[in-house]
């Protein structure tokens, strides 16, 4: 069977299970029942997406995406722990304790006039704002977003099903967008960061034509809501290639979308150096999530925004500010303009500032100061930022240090090492006594 594909021809092809490496035994067993089921029902059942993928790499899946033949409504009558959810595109979720096991009916391709549950709604610019218009495999394969995301691993017979080119796709190492690449990002302009975040998580190369459209419509990412895009940010930077992600995003002009100010910053030197702290922090975070050690959203923005926070700091501490001031300052005007851009729930913006609040207030070790800040619920968090800031050069390397040994020692030799920082009062001396005299 023959499609095509941007003018070219490509056959449909059929890999039976002895020309592939995917195994059940790799496959969720809460995703084989829901396969199972929904085959014994009648109904076509395939595992799709990231999950076939990352098997036919020989890596680890992580998600495991199913699409059928059957509607919404039906897969909800053959599962009781079901929940139907979207509005843009609506989907099946099986609950199996924390594991949720997404479903999705077969799309029909764009241009389908038919209505049903609501059909497409798109945008005078391109972007589809629902999707519920429903139609066979094949159309199905054809409105997905990356060829290397459309094969379909048929729980029937055990084989994959390729019908955009994906098989040779991932041979070649490209990651090629179906179909034409403006209309698919005009559809959803959070296509191109998707294409980013794929292309350093398994190291392929964006195709030509691809590269191209990305470079020319980064600007779209504007129309898409914050806090869809508060929810990507946290895909691209805490999936392990977080360092990878960021030197893609800048090279595509698709960083300066989410992040304006730091891009700013990162654009111009300080002293004839670069502003390495962003690099450093996304590293970092890149070795934690290998050694399994927890990241949070606070951390990481503290570290995305920190840059221009602190020019702001230093900009109002030499109009006359205190540095209290500067910095309270300086974080609530960053955070109010990063959230034009992306959002920032509270949960997350209240430890980001405290993380920032504590670093001037690291360097005041004497007295009890030491004490109060080491009992902070933040010091930790503190600590490791200020760390990082030290690598940077944008911090007192020897407070670092003070701050590690601190921490590693007893508290005899905690009260010493704050002796020592803790100016000595002077002795007052006694007044000389005064001899009474007689009248």
């Amino acid at each position: 069977m023959e499609s095509k594909h941007r003018g070219h021809k490509i056959n449909s092809r059929i890999i039976s299970r002895s020309d592939h490496p995917i195994s059940r035994s790799n496959i969720s067993e809460n995703a084989l029942k829901v396969l199972y089921r929904l085959k014994n029902a009648e109904y076509q059942a395939f595992l799709v997406g990231g999950g076939v993928r990352d098997m036919l790499l020989g890596r680890e899946p992580k998600d495991f995406d199913i699409a059928t033949d059957a509607s919404p409504d039906e897969v909800r009558n053959l599962f009781r722990n079901c929940r139907l959810v979207g509005r843009r595109f609506r989907l099946a979720h099986i609950l199996f304790g924390r594991e949720i096991i997404e479903v999705a009916t077969f799309r029909a391709q764009a241009g389908d006039e038919s209505d049903q549950d609501g059909g497409i709604e798109v945008e005078e610019n391109g972007r589809i704002l629902r999707d519920n218009v429903y139609g066979t495999l094949e159309e199905d394969a054809w409105r997905r977003d990356f060829t290397i995301n459309a094969l379909y691993y048929n729980i029937e017979d055990f084989s994959v099903v390729d019908h955009t080119g994906g098989m040779a796709d991932i041979e070649a190492g490209l990651l090629r967008v179906i179909g034409e690449p403006e209309q698919r990002f005009r559809e959803d302009p959070v296509r191109m960061l998707r294409a980013v975040r794929f292309a350093a998580k398994i190291g392929f190369r964006i195709d030509p034509e691809s590269e191209a459209k990305i470079y020319e419509l980064g600007h779209l990412l504007k129309d898409i809501p914050a806090a869809r895009l508060f929810d990507e940010v946290l895909k691209l930077f805490l999936g392990g290639y977080a360092l990878q992600t960021f030197e893609l995003l800048r090279h595509y002009n698709l960083f300066e979308h989410l992040f304006p100010l730091t891009e700013e910053e990162l654009a111009r030197e300080e002293n004839h150096f670069p502003h390495i702290l962003v690099a450093r922090a996304l590293e970092n975070t890149d070795a934690r999530i290998e050694q399994g050690k927890p990241v949070t959203p606070a951390f990481l923005y503290a570290a995305l925004l920190w840059e221009p926070v602190r020019q702001q700091w230093l900009q109002l501490q030499a109009e006359g500010l205190s540095s209290q001031q500067a910095l309270s300052q300086a974080s609530q005007s960053v955070i109010a303009q990063q959230l034009e851009a992306t959002s920032l729930p509270r949960r997350f913006s209240t430890p980001m500032q405290d993380i920032w609040f504590m670093q001037p207030r690291l360097e005041k070790r004497s007295g009890k100061r030491a004490w109060r800040l080491f009992e902070h619920a933040r010091f930790r968090a503190a600590y490791d930022f200020l760390l990082l800031c030290a690598e940077a050069g944008e911090a007192d390397n020897d407070v670092a240090e003070w701050w590690t040994v601190f921490q590693e020692v007893d508290d005899d030799e905690r009260k010493a090492m704050v002796r020592k920082l803790t100016p000595k009062r002077p002795r007052r001396g006694r007044r000389p006594h005064k001899k009474k005299t007689s009248d």
